[in-house]
């Protein structure tokens, strides 16, 4: 049984989301990142790459990186360019990258499930990107990315995606790379939550070290009394139905 979890966004307010956007954090260099964000103090490199707003040639390993991700992730919860969702919500998001559709759902997904298997890995991870991750995560409290996860096509799921997408959009943008993203909150998310529960893995697609890292920051939490919510059991994914995903080489 997969657990599907609704959250409460901290998001762009729709005239800021061009300027946030940004890629994932370990598909630019820090030099790439820190030409892209020149000039644009709300992009979410300064979150996810935060080296970027320290002294050039700064050890990416250095304390005073997370230390700075955390400052910037204050101010980008706090500034007027984001909005939090009252509610906890789901969300439909499509991708299209070179005139092909990838549609999936983003919500969070338990770290228990991770660690019994119920989240399936097919890649071994290495040692120093869990800790450069799990130091990111424990220094923020949060997760600034999304891991990929996929499951097996479900038929109630794929209906209440189909049905999000007659709504408009809080989202629908192209990035400077070319790919188009959308984004859709979902109405009710009890059904889908139900159908997930009907679902006996996930599987990653993309993200073994995030995932280890949400693993390892969860069991160090623990035993933190002032985190009652326990949030940290979980962590955020777009996951999507395994007809929509195209294997490259």
């Amino acid at each position: 049984m997969a657990t599907l979890r609704p959250f409460r966004a901290v998001r762009p307010r729709p005239e800021y989301v061009e300027e946030i956007a940004s890629p994932p954090y370990d598909v630019v260099s820090t030099d790439e990142a820190r030409a892209q964000a020149e000039g644009n103090p709300r992009s979410f490199l300064h979150v996810a790459r935060p080296e970027i707003d320290l002294a050039s040639g700064t050890d990416l390993y250095d304390e005073s990186v997370y230390e700075q991700g955390a400052v910037n992730l204050r101010q980008f919860v706090e500034e007027d360019d984001t909005v939090q969702d009252e509610e906890p919500a789901l969300y439909v998001y499509r991708l299209v990258m070179e005139g092909r559709e990838q549609t999936g759902i983003f919500g969070n997904v338990s770290v228990q499930e991770y660690d019994d298997g119920t989240i399936v890995k097919h890649e071994k991870t290495r040692p120093a990107k869990e800790n450069d991750r799990t130091r990111h995560i424990l220094a923020q409290r949060a997760h600034a990315e999304p891991v990929m996860l996929t499951y097996r096509d479900q038929e109630a799921a794929d209906h209440i995606i189909e049905q999000a997408q007659e709504r408009a959009p809080l989202y629908d943008f192209e990035a400077d790379d070319g790919v188009r993203h959308t984004l859709w909150k979902v109405g009710p998310t009890d059904r889908l939550v139900e159908a997930f529960r009907t679902l006996d893995h996930l599987y990653i697609a993309d993200g073994h070290h995030r995932c280890k890292a949400a693993s390892r920051a969860a069991a160090q939490l623990r035993s933190d009394a002032s985190d009652s919510d326990a949030s940290f059991e979980f962590f955020p994914a777009v996951l999507f139905p395994m007809s929509n995903m195209d294997i490259m080489a």
